[in-house]
């Protein structure tokens, strides 16, 4: 016999009290999945243990969807269902606050040379290594809905602390490849000129010609979408040989990164979201 669908009341149930836990697993506080799932049981109409620890695993594909943690004892499950994105979208509309923590930030406002050193810098996603089509059909579904780009575009701490340990990561690879006069000469540009640049750090190769550095940051997964401008295409397809976009993701965990060369569309769908309207 199949058991009666989630309640809204549960979803929230079940979501609160996996934020509670996540919160310990991001700050390195003990805790029990067992204890919190065994005190969750009674709130809920009749469900199993094995029950609530499925729709765990649910609630993390959600927030892999998302572009947000997730705690990693439990592997994201798909095919789960839209009302249970939609308890995490209300958790997420009632605690702010969320959204703007930065438990990655000790790391990335140290910005110190062997932190930045040791930032694993690995290969694009690519079709090869992309997860299954209902799988990544119903992740990208979910970011779409969210908005999970534009919300990390607002984040302006993630942004620029995403920005800091990309500069710091500039500097100390020149340094390490002999060049400290060029390390000493990357330029921060998004924090000295503002965003109008079309690209944030000003940096060099180890031979001194010119590499221009785009930064997008998520907490979230390699494949989360992410925003960019009109006049950062422009900006990297007049310059195509030094135009790189460095994204980070994992950022709140071990921040990691791939580099991305123009023309984009060699690897990301360019899709417009915004129009200017201007009166005739």
């Amino acid at each position: 016999m199949r058991s009666a669908p989630w309640t809204e009341e549960e979803n929230d149930l079940v979501v609160a009290d996996y934020f509670a836990m996540l919160a310990d697993d991001l700050a390195g506080r003990d805790y029990s999945k067992t204890g919190s799932r065994r005190a969750l049981v009674p709130r809920l109409r009749g469900r199993s243990e094995a029950s609530v620890e499925f729709k765990r695993r649910n609630v993390s594909a959600v927030l892999k969807g998302l572009g947000e943690d997730w705690i990693p004892g439990y592997r994201p499950a798909f095919n789960f269902q839209a009302a249970l994105a939609d308890a995490v979208a209300r958790w997420l509309a009632a605690n702010p606050a969320w959204l703007e923590r930065m438990p990655a930030g000790r790391r990335a406002e140290a910005g110190g040379m062997a932190e930045a050193a040791s930032l694993w810098v690995g290969p694009p996603p690519t079709l090869s290594n992309r997860p299954p089509p209902e799988e990544l059909g119903q992740m990208l579904a979910v970011a779409a809905r969210f908005d999970a780009a534009g919300r990390d575009e607002r984040n302006r701490a993630l942004g620029r602390a995403g920005e800091r340990l990309a500069l710091a990561h500039e500097r100390a690879a020149l340094a390490g490849a002999g060049r400290s006069d060029l390390a000493e000469a990357v330029r921060w540009v998004a924090q000295e000129e503002g965003d109008g640049a079309g690209y944030d750090i000003a940096s060099f190769q180890p031979d001194g010609r010119p590499r221009l550095i785009e930064v997008k940051t998520t907490n979230g997964w390699e494949r989360t979408p992410f925003h960019i401008s009109r006049n950062e295409l422009a900006v990297a397809e007049e310059r195509r040989e030094e135009w790189r976009l460095f994204r980070l993701w994992n950022f709140s965990r071990e921040p990691r990164a791939f580099e991305l060369a123009p023309p984009l569309e060699r690897h990301v769908s360019l899709m417009p979201t915004v129009f200017q309207a201007s009166f005739s």
